[in-house]
């Protein structure tokens, strides 16, 4: 299946999202793009949005609908490092699209919120992570988070790509970020109802991509 592929099937089964059919197509790209030239994704939301950061790393930190086995020659080269665990090695690692939730760090965390500022505690990790050429995917249903805001303009600093991922009328993230998916709902249980399906589809599309 072609990466597009799955972003029509998206919309066939939620059509409300076909407003932001070409946002999620162009925060495909960004990512899309710096995969390609070796870069990561860094994540950071609240709440709700802080498990959806966690569940887009484990999609795209191993297969999702398709095994993506190592190659055989990383094959032989695990065969090589370790003759007693390469193999199972070999057949058990799959492939990962390099991907890092901000919002599972608690040592850091409650260090830096200690010792700092708590609302810088995810640009803080940004600047430690983030390089040129790498994205951040804030997510905030509100769109105005402060944390993810700091958060945002260390990226910029930085030279990164970013993306907002949020609800309502956009917030402040809208006016920031370089691409935000303003899905079409006001309440927040509902907004992220929608967000599910349209990171779910950025990590099918990125997989097909990729592997």
């Amino acid at each position: 299946m072609e990466p597009m592929n799955y972003l029509e099937e998206l919309l066939t089964r939620y059509p409300v999202l076909t407003s932001v059919k070409a946002e999620i197509k162009e925060a495909y790209e960004i990512l899309e793009n710096c995969y390609k030239n070796g870069g990561k994704l860094l994540i950071a939301g609240n709440g709700g949005s802080c498990a959806d950061a966690e569940h887009i790393v484990g999609e795209l930190m191993k297969g999702f609908v398709k095994p993506r086995s190592v190659s055989g020659d990383f094959a032989q080269k695990l065969l090589k490092a370790d003759p007693v665990r390469g193999k199972e090695l070999a057949d058990k690692l799959q492939g990962g699209l390099p991907a890092i939730a901000l919002t599972g760090h608690p040592g850091l965390s409650t260090a830096y919120l200690n010792d700092v500022d708590g609302s810088l505690i995810y640009a803080q990790q940004t600047y430690g992570y983030g390089k040129e050429g790498d994205v951040l995917l804030g997510i905030s249903t509100s769109g105005n988070s402060k944390n993810i805001m700091y958060a945002m303009a260390a990226a910029r600093a930085i030279g990164m790509k970013t993306i907002g991922l949020t609800g309502k009328d956009g917030g402040q993230l809208k006016e920031t970020a370089d691409v935000s998916i303003v899905v079409p709902e006001k309440e927040t249980y509902k907004i992220q109802e929608l967000h599910l399906p349209v990171y779910h589809a950025l990590c099918l599309m990125l997989e097909e991509r990729f592997f």
